[in-house]
């Protein structure tokens, strides 16, 4: 006897402003408030300092949205560095069997943890 599973609720979700933005050759969704890793940027940067990405490739307001091609002319992502700092090491074994070749590197990618403040 089969029985019948009971319907989903359905909960209306609330539009959210967002963008993607592209930065140390990735590209990022991110809304006001989030926080996230990126690639370290060339320049003198401290922490609490901000900077701002205007490289944008879509904007997202709920019910317009603005498509890049390939960016948003005069579109501007502002963020705060919360934190700069080098992630774990990654080590990197090159073996050869047999014929007397170990090479055993490490590195630390450095990154900024940044909070976005505005979209515009």
């Amino acid at each position: 006897m089969a029985t019948a599973k009971p319907a989903k609720k359905e909960t209306k979700k609330e539009l959210k402003e967002f963008a993607i933005i592209e930065t140390g050759g990735k590209q990022y969704l991110v809304s006001e408030g989030d926080t996230l890793k990126i690639e370290k940027m060339a320049g003198a940067h401290v922490v609490g300092g901000s900077v701002a990405f205007e490289k944008v490739l879509l904007h997202e307001k709920g019910s317009d949205t603005t498509i890049g091609v390939p960016y948003i002319k005069g579109a501007k992502v502002s963020a705060e560095i919360k934190k700069i700092s080098r992630a774990k090491k990654v080590v990197v074994i090159k073996y050869k069997a047999k014929s007397n070749y170990f090479k055993k590197r490490g590195h630390r990618q450095p990154y900024f943890e940044v909070q976005i403040t505005k979209l515009a």
